[in-house]
């Protein structure tokens, strides 16, 4: 029995420290909030279990149904205005023959600035009146200035924007290099049968990079329903909470009532969404594929 797993013991050794380091820096802080968020706690000390208490009140919170609602909002306008951002850029990168490099470039700029001076950046195309630069471009076409993000209808989608402009560069590559492992031939002998770029479009280039596009579609479900820093320092969640996702409302509770048990309860409920949706969407595309 030994011989047959003497052979493996090199790659276990080889694992052990990431084993160790995942164990005690995700599993371990994991675990603890989930028990954590079965007691009450005097700042991050443990005082007395109170079962599911915790979730009822975050459940029966006006905020947190704010929170949730918002929360899908913001990854459905994620999807509408971000989705398809990065696949064009990257199609039109894979097509440009001149200056490939400096459009690289140029796309992914706003993923290396930081984002906080992003963010400030983004107050003063938002800014109303008539210094903020949004209202400044429209005003030439005789619009008035506006307070946009003080507009409860549009200040999702306004975030989204933001959002999509400082993220769709790291997306673009990664569809790209995608685009450029496809077997040139397939094109080729498309072009020789009479195919125009829309068809070579549709029957070579999506169905080439349909599961990189799926897996993607999940990864950004999943970063949307983190969405955080944003929405606290363009607009702190306002106006009238139209804009908190629900880790804004896990970092109030955490960093302005010190609520350490109820922080950790939003925490689990976002976790066992975010499980839910994803064994959906890989039971429907299954579902599609059998």
């Amino acid at each position: 029995m030994f011989r047959k797993y003497r052979k493996d013991i090199s790659g276990w050794l080889i694992m052990l420290p990431g084993i160790i380091l995942f164990s005690f820096y995700i599993w371990e802080p994991l675990l603890a909030s989930i028990v954590m968020s079965f007691y009450s706690a005097k700042g991050i000390r443990l005082e007395r279990f109170v079962g599911l208490q915790n979730y009822i009140a975050v459940l029966n919170h006006p905020d947190f149904k704010s929170a949730f609602s918002n929360t899908f909002s913001y990854t459905f306008w994620s999807l509408i205005i971000g989705f398809l951002v990065p696949i064009i850029l990257a199609i039109i990168l894979n097509e440009i023959i001149h200056f490939k490099g400096f459009f690289r470039i140029s796309i992914y700029l706003p993923n290396v600035i930081p984002g906080l001076a992003v963010t400030i950046m983004w107050l003063f195309i938002y800014r109303a009146g008539r210094t903020g630069l949004l209202n400044i471009i429209l005003g030439n076409f005789g619009f008035p200035p506006q307070a946009w993000l003080t507009k409860s209808h549009l200040v999702i989608p306004l975030i989204v924007l933001f959002m999509t402009w400082r993220s769709a560069g790291a997306t673009t590559l990664i569809y790209l290099a995608g685009l450029q492992g496809i077997d040139q031939e397939l094109y080729e002998a498309a072009t020789i049968d009479g195919a125009n770029i829309w068809a070579r479009l549709k029957y070579i280039t999506l169905p080439q990079i349909y599961n990189l596009a799926r897996t993607l579609l999940i990864l950004q479900i999943i970063f949307v329903f983190q969405v955080l820093y944003e929405p606290l320092v363009l607009t702190n969640g306002g106006p009238n909470n139209a804009s908190i996702s629900l880790m804004l409302l896990v970092y109030k509770y955490a960093f302005e009532k010190f609520d350490y048990p109820k922080a950790v309860s939003v925490s689990v409920i976002i976790a066992l969404v975010l499980i839910i949706l994803t064994g959906l969407y890989n039971k429907l595309v299954k579902e599609n594929e059998m």
